[in-house]
């Protein structure tokens, strides 16, 4: 995916928190307060990364970016760049030693979170700081990049806010340390996958898309290569689109099966996976001829996108034989 808002000019308030003045002011009277009864921080609070789900959300997410950055990762199981950019982000985040902390939130158990941070398709990397939230980016990004937008995240928590993290061994707080990379067996399409990977990385949807195909024309059972291109094909569908246009003419024309189709397409992208199905499902019962022929083929190659193993895939799929047969 295309890296977006990689700055930290946009802020934005959220609502269970006060203003960052007023945050600023209260963590410098709770750090005050630790310090005159001598208060250590739990061993919980020291925790670099973590999972957090909406239960959890105020007490560690919230009032703890009263004392450090929070760093936020919006990932999902069936996301196959965030399982490129997650380990990255635990590493930086082992790295940088307490001037951040990492929560992860698995957008399919956490959907309230997903809709108020109003994210638009994952991964994405917001932080939260003095409980105000910053978009960082969406997509995946080069590490160079994402380590410039997390040194302008610490430096503008100490300027702007008065809060820095404080020095945390990684060892001691669980974070894993950087693991050694052993070399991996090469094979026949390995180079060609790394260059369709790294142009769907760059935001190259048309140069993935070429080179995905290319692995295919060779290897037309490389189950990699397929993942990739249904990825590759559908952000280069949903890029120019305009969601509020398009849900409110899927809303408005329930009969229209292309304007359901792009529906599903934002839908999947937004981690709503079950929604895509269920638009598409509905489109194929409906329908007749060409309409449903169209239905029909989005809906596979969806499943292609989110892999064949997944138990939602596998319950379309039987629903999808059940309204054609």
């Amino acid at each position: 995916m295309q890296p977006r808002n990689m700055s930290m000019s946009g802020v934005v308030d959220l609502a269970a928190v006060k203003a960052a003045g007023e945050a600023k002011q209260k963590a410098e009277q709770a750090r005050a307060d630790a310090a005159r009864r001598g208060d250590t921080p739990p061993a919980g609070a020291q925790r670099l990364v973590f999972d957090v789900d909406e239960a959890g959300f105020e007490a560690e997410v919230l009032q703890r970016s009263a004392e450090v950055p929070v760093v936020i990762d919006f990932w999902a199981d069936w996301c196959e760049p965030c399982k490129q950019l997650g380990p990255l982000l635990e590493r930086l985040a082992a790295e940088y030693a307490g001037r951040f902390v990492l929560a992860k939130v698995d957008v399919e158990a956490n959907q309230m979170l997903f809709q108020q941070f109003g994210v638009q398709s994952i991964p994405a990397v917001f932080a939260v700081v003095a409980g105000q939230a910053l978009p960082l980016f969406q997509g995946a990004a080069p590490e160079a990049q994402i380590r410039e937008v997390l040194d302008q995240l610490v430096a503008v928590a100490e300027q702007r806010f008065g809060i820095v993290g404080a020095p945390v061994d990684p060892a001691a707080a669980g974070a894993e340390a950087p693991a050694v990379p052993q070399p991996a067996p090469v094979g026949p399409h390995d180079a060609a996958l790394g260059l369709a990977h790294d142009a769907l990385d760059a935001g190259d949807l048309g140069g993935a898309v070429r080179a995905y195909r290319n692995v295919l024309s060779d290897d037309p059972g490389n189950a990699e290569a397929k993942l990739g291109l249904a990825q590759a094909e559908l952000l280069q569908r949903v890029q120019d689109m305009d969601p509020q246009q398009v849900r409110k003419a899927a809303a408005e024309n329930p009969k229209d099966v292309p304007a359901q189709i792009a529906a599903a397409d934002l839908d999947l992208v937004g981690g709503h996976v079950e929604d895509a199905f269920g638009r598409l499902l509905d489109a194929v019962r409906r329908t007749a001829g060409e309409d449903r022929d169209a239905a029909r083929v989005r809906l596979l190659e969806l499943f292609e996108v989110i892999g064949g193993d997944d138990p939602r895939v596998t319950a379309a799929r039987t629903a999808l034989s059940r309204a054609l047969f």
